[in-house]
């Protein structure tokens, strides 16, 4: 084989080395979200592998969410769709009440060694770093989302720098243009609490009152966490939403 990488656990299946090759290059950047792999026939003869043995490798990164095919176009890396997922559980309305999506402002950013539950989640070690932001979602110019937002310096670094006013409203593009670190996949967890005097403060609710938390951990490609995540808002705007079928 034509390995782009060092050398395959030669134990595993073939398809599985391939497959395990063809992720690392994805999290390596070779091909960035929504471009076209390599054709099944360069593949073949990069890895020396059979048209069958490339299709299996192929079928169970389709079958993971890492790769998307295309009638008569080809195999593409599949860019996950973020950018609404918070808002199946917050629905808001402008004044005049119609849906709308909150604007982001963020508040403050610091270079700090990450609490534990930050380090555990995103397998920190004890004296790595991290930049942690803090910001708010706004409609109509008021506070409807806070969030807490940790990633590793190592893979963030060019964020600890950037101009607060390039950010703009959403992180992950930010992540992927600047970071060349793409989330592929998060995991979410919803809790009830009471809302904190700063909490309360903050989104203009009354002290105690119920607040919802969504703890999100985003991972890469390679499974690797790269974000936490913490996001409350009041409960009245609260909202869950799932289909099933």
């Amino acid at each position: 084989m034509n390995w782009n990488s060092e050398k395959p656990d030669e134990r595993l299946p073939r398809y599985q080395q391939v497959h395990d090759d063809l992720l690392r290059r994805l999290v390596s950047g070779e091909w960035a979200p929504d471009q076209a792999i390599a054709t099944e026939a360069e593949l073949c003869v990069a890895y020396g592998v059979s048209i069958g043995t490339l299709r299996k490798s192929i079928d169970v990164l389709v079958a993971e969410g890492v790769l998307t095919r295309s009638q008569g176009k080809g195999t593409f890396v599949r860019r996950p769709r973020f950018d609404s997922s918070l808002f199946r559980f917050f629905r808001f309305k402008s004044k005049s009440g119609e849906l709308v999506r909150p604007s982001a402002q963020i508040l403050s950013r610091a270079i700090e060694q990450p609490e534990a539950i930050v380090r555990g989640a995103l397998k920190l070690g004890p004296d790595d770093q991290a930049i942690h932001f803090s910001r708010i979602r706004l409609i109509d110019g008021q506070p409807v989302l806070m969030e807490e937002i940790w990633v590793p310096l190592a893979l963030f670094k060019p964020l600890a720098s950037l101009p607060i006013d390039e950010f703009g409203d959403l992180m992950y593009p930010l992540y992927e243009q600047r970071c060349q670190q793409v989330v592929a996949r998060a995991t979410e967890t919803l809790t009830v609490e009471q809302a904190t005097p700063a909490v309360a403060a903050t989104l203009e609710v009354a002290p105690e009152s119920p607040v919802i938390l969504v703890h999100r951990v985003a991972s890469d490609f390679g499974g690797r966490p790269i974000e936490w995540r913490s996001t409350r808002g009041a409960a009245a705007s609260f909202q869950y939403q799932v289909e099933i079928r």
